[in-house]
C-alpha cells in the first residue's frame, strides 16, 4: 500500500454519525471540540466558519467541504460576527432525527460526519493536519468529492435499505479524497510525514520505507530512492518531516510492531525479525525508546498517550 493507506489503515477510521443541516435566516451556532475529525460538505446556500484562531472566517458556498482537525471548536454562522445562540436543541433534533431543520429550512443545507479511530496513534493524522482544512466545490480535483456529497446527501434525505452502509462507505471515500486535495496543496502545511508525500522525491523515500519496513534501510540507500546526494536528501527530509529519515523509519516500524502487538498473536520474537531486527533485545530497546513501554506491557494494557510519529519520543 501506499503511506496515506498504511496511516489510515493502522489508524481504522470508524464514521460515528452522519447529520444534515438544514437552515435559513440568520443563524450562528458554537459547536463543542470532539475528538476524532469531522468532515463537512456545503450541499446548499452559503456559510461561514471560524475556529478560535483563526484570523478570519472562511466563507463556503456550494460543493465546498472541509475537515475539522481533533478537538477544534468551530463556529458555523449564516453571516460572520452573528452571536452563538442555544446549541441544546439543534443537537437534540440531530440525535432524533439525522437532518435538522432551523427557521424552516430551504436556504442552507450542510451535511457533516465524525470519524473516530480505533488504532491507538490517531495524532499520526492529528499532527500532519491544520485546524481546519477548507477544500473548494470550484476545483476540478473535487469531482470525485462532489459525487460523493450527493449520494451521501441523498441517502440523509430519503433513507434506503442498507443506508447506514452505504453512508459509511461513502464517508470514507470522502475522508480519503478530502485529504488526497489537502495532499496536493500540502507545501506549506506543519513538518511531518504528510508534508513529505506532497515532496515527490521525498515523498518516494517515504513509500519506499513504507513498503519495506523490514529492509536494512541506509541513508545513502533512502537518498538514491528520491535521486538526491545523501546530504542534500537528509537536509530536506528533516526540513519536512521535523526529524532525521532514519529516525522516521524506526518510528513508523515500531508502530506497525504496536498493531500487530496488539491485534495478532504473533510473539514479540516474530514481530522483532518480520521487521528487519536481528536480535528481538535490539528490537525490544527500540521498542521502549519509542513507544515508553516494552512490547509486552503495550501488549497486555494497551498504548500509553503518546506516539505519533512526530511526537514520539527520540529513538
Amino acid at each position: 500500500m501506499d503511506p496515506l493507506s498504511d496511516v489510515l489503515s493502522l489508524l481504522k477510521p470508524r464514521s460515528q454519525f452522519h447529520v444534515g443541516f438544514d437552515a435559513a435566516g440568520d443563524w450562528s451556532f458554537e459547536f463543542p471540540a470532539l475528538d476524532g475529525i469531522k468532515f463537512a460538505a456545503v450541499v446548499r446556500g452559503t456559510c461561514w466558519a471560524a475556529t478560535s484562531d483563526m484570523a478570519e472566517p472562511l466563507r463556503f458556498g456550494p460543493g465546498d467541504c472541509y475537515l475539522l482537525n481533533h478537538r477544534q471548536r468551530l463556529r458555523l454562522a449564516s453571516a460572520p460576527g452573528l452571536p452563538a445562540q442555544d446549541f441544546s436543541n439543534v443537537m437534540e433534533a440531530a440525535e432524533a432525527t439525522g437532518v435538522i431543520v432551523h427557521n424552516g429550512g430551504g436556504e442552507v443545507f450542510v451535511i457533516s460526519g465524525r470519524f473516530d479511530f480505533s488504532g491507538n496513534h490517531a495524532a499520526l493524522l492529528f499532527e500532519a493536519l491544520p485546524p481546519i482544512v477548507h477544500i473548494p466545490g470550484a476545483t476540478s480535483q473535487a469531482g470525485v468529492l462532489r459525487w460523493a456529497l450527493e449520494q451521501f446527501a441523498a441517502e440523509l434525505q430519503s433513507p434506503q435499505p442498507g443506508g447506514a452502509l452505504m453512508s459509511t462507505h461513502l464517508a470514507h471515500l470522502m475522508l480519503v479524497q478530502a485529504l488526497r486535495l489537502h495532499l496536493a496543496a500540502a507545501g506549506d502545511g506543519p513538518q511531518g510525514w504528510f508534508r513529505a508525500l506532497a515532496d515527490a522525491r521525498v515523498g518516494r523515500a517515504v513509500s519506499a520505507m513504507h513498503a519495506q519496513p523490514a529492509r536494512a534501510w541506509t541513508l545513502e540507500a533512502l537518498a538514491a530512492v528520491a535521486g538526491m546526494s545523501r546530504t542534500v536528501f537528509a537536509q530536506r527530509f528533516k526540513a519536512l518531516v521535523g526529524k532525521t529519515a532514519m529516525d522516521y523509519l524506526t518510528r513508523w516500524r515500531m508502530l506497525v510492531a504496536a498493531d500487530r502487538l496488539r491485534s495478532g498473536r504473533d510473539s514479540v520474537a516474530s514481530v522483532a525479525f518480520s521487521l528487519g531486527y536481528e536480535s528481538e533485545s535490539a528490537f525490544c530497546a527500540a521498542f521502549r525508546r519509542v513507544m515508553q513501554c516494552s512490547p509486552t506491557q503495550y501488549r497486555r494494557q494497551g498504548a500509553p498517550a503518546v506516539a505519533g510519529i512526530e511526537s514520539a519520543a527520540s529513538a
